[in-house]
């Protein structure tokens, strides 16, 4: 009787032991098949030229913080192509980036850049 009762205590810790740790793992999800969406970022930029100034919006509809810079290529051989400083813009902000050629615009683009 007393052998009984010294290992009764013994065997169910031991099972506890063994039971435990299997349902205590993480199981992996099993998924669909598709890859995962891609994050949506990026702000909508509109640029307007007239004459030798350059004037773009950016609206950032997004949550990521997206850093947007404007780029000018001026027409002529001697003018000098500008790039505006890096400008960040944030969840449901609106910027606005000017600049200009001495002469003729012939292109404007706006770069981004996810901001860390």
């Amino acid at each position: 009787m007393r052998l009984y009762r010294s290992l009764a205590p013994v065997t169910v810790a031991a099972a506890l032991v063994f039971c435990l740790p299997y349902a205590a793992l993480a199981h992996t999800r099993v998924g669909d098949g598709k890859p995962p969406e891609p994050k949506l970022f990026g702000a909508a930029c509109r640029t307007a030229v007239t004459g030798s100034h350059v004037v773009a919006h950016c609206h950032n509809p997004y949550v990521d913080t997206d850093r947007v810079r404007l780029h000018i290529e001026c027409a002529r051989w001697w003018d000098i192509d500008t790039d505006s400083a890096p400008v960040d813009t944030g969840a449901a902000m609106t910027v606005r980036l000017t600049g200009r050629c001495w002469k003729e615009v012939r292109s404007v683009w706006v770069s981004h850049q996810r901001a860390r």
